[in-house]
């Protein structure tokens, strides 16, 4: 007796301390709200018209074919009156139990207690219904333009998945058993993380994705050999150690996207890509772009061209003794290669032997699922707010991007750290993912101005230097890998854009999976395959139906077309040379760097 009751005097004592805990974080989590920087409101969700469009599209097929709307609310009806009926029978015979559960399985809910539990499955299956009858509903609406009925679809599903009752710490009961199996310590531990995340980002809510005391840049992650043999304001060039006695003669330059960091090719050795090129026998060179502040606010396209992409070529040729490179862009870096190449064919520079380009978009008719944020309403809010702050903050790209895939990247890591008090995992790739950058405010604007809204690369006027460029003038040999489910460069944009350039010599490789794992697919692991054509481009379809499928990554394909682009075997190169003096060991400085002043630039040579 006097056992039972000293438990319940320490539980007693555990909850009290840990309403203290909620007491003391409260405050914590107020100061840190009110210091939130205010934003522009464009930026929070779509523009009023987005709801004035569905509504006037659900009246007019009110008016216009009313029997559809009736069968649909009649379907819905009958199906969540029924789990009702079924539901109350259940419950009359004494049986504790939930009905027969029909509903699609859904991996949000796989406690058992949904499938199991009176109270928490008839929320399941009523929340379920009524998401379908959303669902088809807004994908009946006949009366809309094909672009305002994709945004409709998108935050409809966004609202619908933000309703789901695992969202809600009292429907949830997962964080309900933790939080009576530990007395509350779990929410405390939540509630931790819940002001810790506000707290390192300015006011703003951006879940913590990944432990980030579990990796160092140089330490544990991004550790291939090498050196840094050029900087200037807008990059470091990054030469690899050779790890072979001969190399092929002509180099490698690899352009990373900038919105992100480059070492999402270099995570780890067993999925490096830096590696595995290093290991072929290529004499490897990679940008490490700068991660700007407000005084890169009038850095342009032009910049990342003149002082990236070209410099970075000439200091490539200059140490290793060649009149040209093989060049990679990946993403935005993919398109801006293409700007650059666009712009070199005009100016008969020759200096690019064969292109490659990972999961590129260079015509943006067809935007994709991105293209729900590419609308007016979005992006005159992001002109008003990069106009006052100078950059484009990588709070806002990287929000965005996770919205692109919400219960992933938003609500489940956010049920796992604010309801469950979980420690984010030690995983590389979302550390990576949460590692992002600023852009500049004027890039930002050309890019989603002049390419992503105007399509100006593909209607040959996006200027570069002040003259408008063409895919159709690039001729060398060009490969491109596009992957099949990339939610941000969709497979059959890149598509018809690579079908655009002048070259005769075309390799297209459809990658499986998405905009990252497609990409980092070692051939070690055997997870993704990818498809290959060798007819002529057509269309996507056309591709796809006469495709052969290899079961293997698409690394060693690519290996090889490179090795034919990269000319005879020569004594493997150190990195630097007697004009490029080693500045730093790989990855370099501006990998981990806070975002950076505009520097006068380190010009060398």
């Amino acid at each position: 007796m006097a056992t039972t009751q000293n438990d319940a005097d320490e539980r007693m004592a555990r909850l009290n301390a840990n309403l203290q805990k909620v007491e003391d974080l409260s405050k914590r989590l107020t100061a840190a709200l009110a210091g939130r920087k205010n934003a522009d409101p464009a930026l929070t969700g779509p523009g009023q018209d987005v709801y004035m469009k569905a509504a006037t599209a659900y009246v007019a097929e009110m008016m216009q074919n009313p029997s559809k709307i009736i069968e649909t609310q009649v379907s819905y009806w009958g199906k969540t009156l029924k789990h009702y009926v079924d539901a109350q029978q259940a419950l009359l015979k004494g049986d504790i139990k939930a009905p027969v559960d029909s509903t699609p399985k859904d991996r949000r809910f796989s406690n058992p207690m949904w499938e199991d539990h009176p109270f928490f499955n008839y929320l399941k299956q009523q929340y379920l219904l009524n998401s379908e009858m959303i669902s088809n509903s807004v994908d009946g609406l006949e009366h809309m333009a094909p672009g305002d009925k994709k945004r409709v679809e998108y935050f409809t599903r966004q609202i619908v998945d933000m309703l789901s009752p695992t969202n809600f710490l009292g429907t949830n009961p997962d964080a309900l058993e933790k939080a009576m199996a530990t007395d509350g310590e779990s929410l405390v531990a939540g509630l931790e993380n819940l002001v810790r995340d506000i707290e390192s980002n300015q006011g703003d809510l951006l879940v913590t994705l990944a432990d980030k005391q579990a990796f160092t840049v140089g330490e544990n992650i991004a550790t291939s050999p090498g050196a840094v043999v050029y900087r200037n304001k807008m990059m470091e060039l990054i030469q690899y150690s050779p790890t072979t006695e001969k190399v092929h003669e002509t180099p490698l330059v690899i352009f990373p996207p900038w919105i992100n960091k480059f070492y999402i090719l270099d995570l780890k050795p067993q999925n490096s890509l830096i590696k595995w090129i290093v290991d072929q026998g290529f004499t490897l060179f990679i940008v490490s772009w700068v991660n700007p502040d407000a005084s890169y606010a009038d850095v342009g396209l032009d910049d990342y061209i003149r002082d990236g992409y070209l410099r970075a070529m000439a200091e490539a040729r200059r140490i290793c003794g060649t009149k040209q490179i093989n060049a990679v862009g990946y993403c935005i870096a993919g398109t801006t290669l293409s700007l650059t190449l666009g712009h070199m064919a005009k100016t008969g520079d020759k200096t690019i032997k064969s292109a490659t380009f990972f999961t590129t978009l260079t015509d943006f008719s067809d935007q994709g699922e991105v293209g729900v944020f590419l609308t007016d309403d979005f992006v005159d809010g992001i002109e008003r707010q990069v106009q006052a702050d100078g950059i484009l903050d990588k709070t806002f790209m990287s929000r965005t991007f996770s919205f692109l895939r919400s219960n992933d990247l938003i609500y489940s890591p956010a049920i796992k750290s604010y309801m469950m008090g979980e420690a984010p995992p030690a995983f590389d790739l979302l550390f990576w993912n949460g590692d992002g950058t600023n852009l500049p405010a004027k890039m930002s604007m050309e890019y989603l101005r002049g390419l992503c809204q105007e399509d100006g690369l593909a209607r040959g006027v996006f200027p570069v230097f002040g003259d408008p460029v063409s895919l159709s003038d690039i001729k060398i040999p060009i490969c491109a890998i596009a992957c099949e489910t990339d939610h941000i460069a969709a497979w059959k944009s890149s598509y018809a854009g690579i079908k655009q350039f002048g070259s005769s010599d075309k390799t297209f490789i459809m990658a499986q999976s998405g905009h990252i794992a497609g990409v980092v697919n070692p051939p070690s692991k055997k997870k993704y395959g990818h498809y290959t054509n060798p007819a002529p481009m057509t269309t996507p379809e056309d591709f796809m139906e006469g495709a052969t499928f290899t079961q293997e990554s698409w690394w060693p394909r690519w290996g090889e077309w490179l090795a034919a682009q990269s000319g005879k075997k020569i004594p493997a190169r150190a990195p630097g040379g007697p004009d490029n003096p080693v500045l730093c060991p790989a990855p370099g400085t501006y990998v981990s760097a806070l975002p950076l002043k505009s520097p006068e630039a380190e010009q060398q040579g």
